[in-house]
């Protein structure tokens, strides 16, 4: 069987690693100057030099253009760990796609390719990044490490999460947030991806979770994502429709016209609770809106890592 015809017929991304390339490309492209130091269109990592040290490494082309003197890093000196979670229930997979690219993007897709674009961020400025994936079960998990090898093992994990679409798998977010904060054991910078949308478990046990991940020093930051037009504002037409829910296949008909006003009044206030519980937690909550592009999420990283270090 020729694996990758497979793969090409099932849908997922042709080429993640390319299209996280591009997507970085873009966002740096779009950047008249940097705030940030150690960021430019390479990801050549810098720090500032400091009399006495060997001026070997001064990046005297860098020199020209500041007329600051900084000195390049190397594999050795870096000592970021990044950890990705993604949420791989059912509702992530929302709304449902057949295929997948930059200008078709559900929930998962946006997540996929946001997390494989901080992967290259990271690849480029050589460090270590580890992946959970979870649903009503952990998927997928791999510790922080920095190789190509890695690297490429990771991409393929979440590209296999698109292929591989759960049915009816409901959201345990509070089970495996705290198996995931039991295996990071070294302070890291954690990425979580998720549209917050639980079938079973009690809200406070869920923030419980959340709170877990920041032992260990852990900076944490939580990327709601969510369809805005459709899942926060309840933007459909008044045709009747059947509305089902993707975890549980419970169903409900009726106008949507009916139930705006009082589904965006519950949406609301669900939201500022995460909202609140984030900032109660220390925890750094970002709105990732899958009909945006990903300038957000990567300028983010950008501000947490200065932080971070």
């Amino acid at each position: 069987m020729d694996l990758q015809n497979e793969l090409n017929k099932a849908g997922g991304f042709k080429n993640l690693e390319l299209l996280a390339k591009q997507v970085v490309e873009g966002f740096v492209a779009g950047m008249h100057k940097s705030p940030f130091h150690g960021f430019s269109a390479e990801f050549a990592e810098h720090k500032i030099y400091n009399q006495g040290e060997s001026t070997r490494h001064i990046d005297w082309k860098l020199f020209a253009k500041t007329d600051k003197l900084f000195t390049k890093r190397y594999d050795d000196e870096t000592n970021l760990r990044c950890h990705l979670i993604v949420d791989n229930s059912s509702s992530m997979h929302y709304p449902e796609l057949k295929q997948y690219n930059i200008d078709a993007l559900n929930k998962i897709a946006f997540s996929v390719l946001a997390s494989a674009s901080l992967m290259h961020i990271l690849k480029k400025q050589r460090d270590a990044v580890g992946l959970s994936i979870y649903s009503d079960q952990y998927d997928f998990y791999a510790p922080e490490k920095g190789s190509e090898r890695h690297h490429q093992m990771l991409l393929y994990q979440l590209n296999n999460v698109l292929i591989k679409k759960p049915e009816a798998r409901k959201t345990e977010t509070y089970t495996y947030l705290h198996q995931i904060a039991e295996k990071i054991h070294r302070r890291s910078l954690i990425f979580f991806f998720t549209d917050m949308f639980q079938t079973e478990t009690e809200e406070g046990e869920l923030f419980n979770a959340l709170r877990h991940l920041k032992y260990n020093k852990h900076e944490v930051v939580l990327f709601h994502v969510f369809d805005k037009e459709k899942e926060e504002r309840f933007d459909f037409d008044n045709a009747p429709k059947r509305f089902v829910d993707v975890e549980t296949g419970d169903h409900i008909n009726l106008y949507a016209d009916r139930i705006k006003e009082n589904y965006e009044t519950a949406i609301q206030a669900y939201f500022n609770r995460i909202r609140l519980k984030c900032q109660q937690y220390h925890i750094n909550y970002v709105e990732a809106d899958i009909n945006k592009d990903f300038n957000n999420i990567l300028t983010t990283y950008m501000i947490a890592r200065q932080n971070f270090m």
